[in-house]
């Protein structure tokens, strides 16, 4: 079906399964108006390192993951809705979008074991 990606922190890791990649046009959207219990986790993926901003308007609650060019975790914060303006703390290659839903439970259930969000 889609991509998996294995994300790393504090030596430990899990597998975040089933990831779009989007293109194109498709980037603009990522979770805007998706199903909170049946989305996909999205990867966005860019050329060179950027600092963009996204946006969670219209958005279901998400984790966010921002990584390097090598998949080096950058940040991670959970993403709940209606933010206009929200960002990495360092430039990024990639970023994935993680839906709260079941689906993904192990993978935000490892997250906030790290603590950091």
């Amino acid at each position: 079906m889609g991509l998996n990606a294995e994300l790393f922190i504090d030596d430990k890791s899990v597998v975040i399964k089933d990831i779009k990649k989007m293109n194109g046009l498709w980037k603009g959207k990522g979770l805007m108006f998706a199903s909170k219990d049946k989305a996909d986790a999205l990867l966005f993926e860019f050329s060179t390192d950027v600092n963009r901003t996204i946006s969670s308007i219209f958005c279901p609650p998400f984790l966010g993951v921002w990584l390097s060019e090598d998949n080096k975790v950058i940040d991670y914060k959970i993403i709940s809705p209606g933010k206009f303006s929200i960002s990495s703390p360092r430039p990024f290659r990639k970023l994935i979008e993680v839906p709260l839903n079941s689906k993904y439970s192990d993978v935000i259930e490892f997250v906030l074991e790290r603590g950091k969000v």
